[in-house]
């Protein structure tokens, strides 16, 4: 960085001392400036630098040189890592209603209050999470492995800030989220950026940026680099028995199937790129506590058949229902002989323990029910007073005891 200050000043100083004109046209280019708030230390000049040519100049340049170096060395300090001892919080989410008009008139309208936010309640989370100095990494920021055995792995942080892994569960835009107002898919625009396709209530067809987490939560990043470490941003958690991100991969013998499975692995790859994992949420959304594992290991079998070719293999396994097996189990077992190295659950509080080849953990679900029934399980990340969104959900919702 310090290099190419001092070219710029001297290009700027020799500008004024003579008629010809110094131009520096190469700069970082826009992934660059998404990917990081610096320009790496190492960017060499695109020229060589003119001869000064006088003292006086030489001394100012100097100066701002010496200047900007203690600019620098105070951002150095302000974002210096230190180990990180204490919780990891982990907080899961299911996709916005897009559309709470449909949701809440729809036949399952209390599941949508119970398990999906709005809109303006993602917002205003971010909101509350960001006050209280979390900052998203990824889960492979806390645990390795190491000759076949699962390790705790040291986390440094910027000092002061609280680390939270975020996933998202069920983004396969089933049909009846289709209809009851979630969004229909997730895309790519011409750019070649996240964005959203639906048809909403008047039956027009959309794209948007603002209407579900992903595209929502990449802008907060860029706007709060700080939100992330090393450019984390969540774990997708998909299921495989009506496709994935909204493509509809499951109908094997389908003449569109190539073209679903093609445009699928196109957002997958955009996604990886900014900074999303993967994660098996189980190929039919099975209660695993209720399985066999004659079952376990048939939906298993056809994830990765279905799903894995699409996302790529991955060490995440998030328990639908909230069920979940324990270890000495033997679909536990198998689970981690298939190479799954986290199995998150959900519970009211953070819960992390290494255990017979895993890194265990429960989630916390961020949802209309915990908002409305549970305020204080939150009360640690934020205000769920703040964050409930009474202009959408009806009234008969809002209170304690409306279930």
């Amino acid at each position: 960085m310090n290099h190419y200050l001092l070219f710029l000043a001297i290009a700027f100083l020799f500008s004024a001392c003579s008629s010809e004109d110094v131009s520096l046209s190469e700069q970082p280019n826009e992934k660059d400036m998404n990917e990081s708030t610096e320009v790496s230390e190492d960017l060499p000049p695109e020229s060589e630098s003119p001869e000064r040519h006088s003292e006086g100049i030489t001394e100012k340049v100097d100066e701002n040189v010496q200047e900007e170096a203690i600019e620098e060395d105070e951002k150095a300090e302000d974002t210096s890592l230190v180990p990180y001892e204490g919780d990891i919080e982990h907080i899961f989410f299911h996709p916005l209603m897009a559309y709470p008009e449909l949701s809440f008139s729809g036949p399952q309208a209390q599941g949508y209050n119970d398990w999906f936010i709005t809109i303006d309640e993602f917002h205003r989370t971010l909101e509350e999470l960001y006050k209280q100095d979390f900052i998203l990494i990824y889960l492979e920021d806390v645990y390795e492995k190491v000759d076949g055995e699962i390790k705790e792995k040291t986390l440094e942080l910027p000092e002061g800030k609280k680390p939270l892994v975020l996933s998202i569960d069920d983004v396969n835009y089933y049909d009846y989220m289709r209809e009851e107002g979630n969004v229909y898919q997730l895309i790519l625009d011409d750019e070649g950026q996240i964005a959203t396709y639906s048809i909403n209530p008047e039956g027009e067809e959309v794209v948007s940026y603002e209407n579900e987490i992903i595209p929502i939560l990449d802008t907060f990043v860029e706007e709060h680099p700080d939100f992330s470490h090393e450019g984390a941003k969540g774990v997708i958690a998909l299921t495989g028995y009506e496709g994935v991100l909204g493509y509809r991969t499951n109908d094997l013998d389908s003449p569109h199937y190539e073209k679903e499975k093609e445009r699928a692995i196109a957002v997958v790859e955009r996604l990886k790129e900014t900074g999303w994992t993967f994660g098996s949420h189980s190929y039919g959304h099975i209660d695993i506590g209720k399985a066999s594992l004659k079952q376990v290991k048939r939906d298993t079998k056809r994830w990765k058949n279905e799903v894995e070719i699409i996302t790529g293999s991955t060490p995440l396994y998030f328990f639908p229902f909230g069920s979940r097996v324990s270890p000495g189990d033997e679909r536990y077992e198998y689970l981690v002989d298939e190479g799954y190295e986290v199995l998150a659950a959900v519970g009211p509080t953070t819960h992390t323990k290494i255990i017979e080849g895993a890194y265990t953990q429960d989630r916390r679900r961020i949802d209309g029910m915990a908002f409305i029934q549970q305020p204080h399980l939150l009360k640690d990340l934020l205000d769920s007073d703040y964050v409930l969104d009474r202009d959408s959900r009806p009234e008969r919702f809002l209170k304690p005891d409306n279930r």
